[in-house]
């Protein structure tokens, strides 16, 4: 069902808007979790680290459809909020357009230079194999990723988080039935775990695509509307070339982190592999609940209903904290036993290497969740230049000191004190700006 997020009480709307979009990334990173539990339990720890070395080089492949998806969403949604249905579904349609020919583009670049990456970032040669077949059947699976996003990005900008859960509640689900019926009981290893994903997100994509065509034509407009525009693909790139920038930074910036970690052996990159993977899950939280923020942003900026901004950010915030908070305490005081999930004989380098990350970065999870709320709100505002101000001095700041510390006496340890330092610095930034913005008189036009 289509959702007007520019009516109502702003904390009540967001919390029924953006809980389902929690339970949707908490199923999406099933599919990465799943994989290295899989990986980790029935194959072995070299196949742990093998998929978790690959992951890093997935996550580029990820900016890029979540350029795509927040581009398509927020230009969407601001359309929606302004009831201009035509020019909505040409936008609609130049998203899909332009999804197509960036999927084609990073596919063939993929196949031609997954294998030479992986060795730029220093794979051990044990790992190699492995992590070069993830990623090749990862990559032929692109096309699911991209037009999932599309689609997902689609339904949230209509106000409906509800469609897309309960898509990713099945296939996630189905996932991990998967997983393991190809690894235990077909005797596939890397390969095995590689193709259930593929399988899996191939017929998520395929839902989802068919339901947002059907919710698309339910909606009447007064003519037949234009299946390309070049103004509205300006106002698209507008915003997912700077999501992607920053995705994909990020990404670039942990393959760079990844390579420091690889120098330490295969338990280091075990370890973090299992943690980093119970990092994600939530740091990529706060990342959908932002995206949630940014459409109901932009549905109340095209609304006109700027006021309605300023209570969502707060609602937002108290929203990421109550979810939040729960996920860090249980990092810090049982990482363990959420690390042993990934592995079943692990070494005491690699359990020992998990817990300390998850350690150290679990009590700023409070600071980079009100970073990525206020991102929420630039991003949805079309504020991009303050948006990629914080999100690069992030980026720079975690691969700069990963690099110095990792140097030091500090050995690995070093690696992960870089996190918290970025996040503080540019949480303080994302918040000075939306400040500035919302707070101080200087709302956008």
């Amino acid at each position: 069902m289509n959702k007007d997020l520019t009516v109502g009480k702003p904390s009540t709307v967001l919390w029924r808007f953006c809980l389902p979009l929690f339970g949707s990334i908490l199923f999406q990173q099933l599919y990465n979790i799943a994989d290295s539990l899989v990986a980790g339990k029935f194959i072995g720890e070299n196949a742990l680290a093998a998929v978790g070395n690959s992951y890093e080089v997935t996550l580029i492949f990820l900016a890029f459809a979540f350029g795509c998806n927040m581009g398509c969403s927020v230009i969407v949604s601001q359309l929606f909020g302004a009831k201009e249905t035509g020019k909505m579904k040409t936008a609609v349609s130049t998203s899909a357009l332009l999804a197509a020919a960036v999927c084609a583009l990073l596919m063939l670049c993929g196949l031609l230079f997954c294998r030479p990456l992986l060795m730029l970032i220093r794979t051990p040669e044990e790992l190699l194999a492995d992590s070069a077949l993830y990623l090749t059947i990862y990559i032929w699976g692109l096309p699911f990723l991209f037009f999932y996003n599309i689609a997902n990005g689609i339904f949230t900008a209509l106000g409906d988080s509800r469609t897309p859960f309960l898509f990713l509640a099945f296939s996630s689900s189905a996932n991990i039935l998967v997983d393991i019926l190809f690894v235990t009981r077909l005797h596939m290893g890397v390969d095995g775990v590689a193709w259930a994903t593929f399988l899996c997100q191939g017929v998520s994509c395929i839902l989802a695509v068919v339901a947002v065509l059907r919710r698309l034509a339910a909606i009447p407009t007064a003519r037949r509307p234009a299946l390309f525009s070049a103004r509205l693909l300006r106002r698209i790139l507008s915003i997912a070339i700077p999501s992607t920038l920053q995705q994909s930074f990020i990404s670039v910036g942990n393959l760079v982190i990844q390579g420091v970690i690889n120098s330490f052996g295969a338990g280091v990159i075990a370890g973090y592999a299992a943690a980093v993977k119970l990092n994600n899950l939530v740091i990529t939280s706060f990342t959908t609940l932002g995206n949630g923020i940014s459409n109901y942003t932009a549905q109340n900026l095209g609304a006109g209903k700027t006021d309605r901004i300023r209570q969502g950010f707060f609602a937002g915030l108290r929203m990421v904290w109550v979810l939040g908070l729960p996920l860090a305490a249980a990092y810090f005081f049982f990482g363990s036993f959420f690390l042993r999930l990934f592995m079943d004989a692990p070494t005491a380098q690699a359990m020992e290497t998990g817990r300390i990350f998850l350690r150290i970065l679990s009590p700023f999870y409070i600071v980079v969740s009100a970073k990525l709320a206020a991102d929420g709100v630039l991003r949805g505002a079309g504020l991009m230049k303050a948006f990629m101000v914080a999100t690069f001095t992030d980026l720079i700041l975690r691969v700069f000191l990963a690099i110095l510390f990792s140097r030091t006496a500090l050995g690995s340890v070093g690696i992960w004190c870089a996190w918290p330092v970025g996040w503080t610095i540019a949480a303080a930034l994302s918040l000075l700006f939306l400040r500035s913005a919302f707070f101080a008189g200087k709302q956008r036009a």
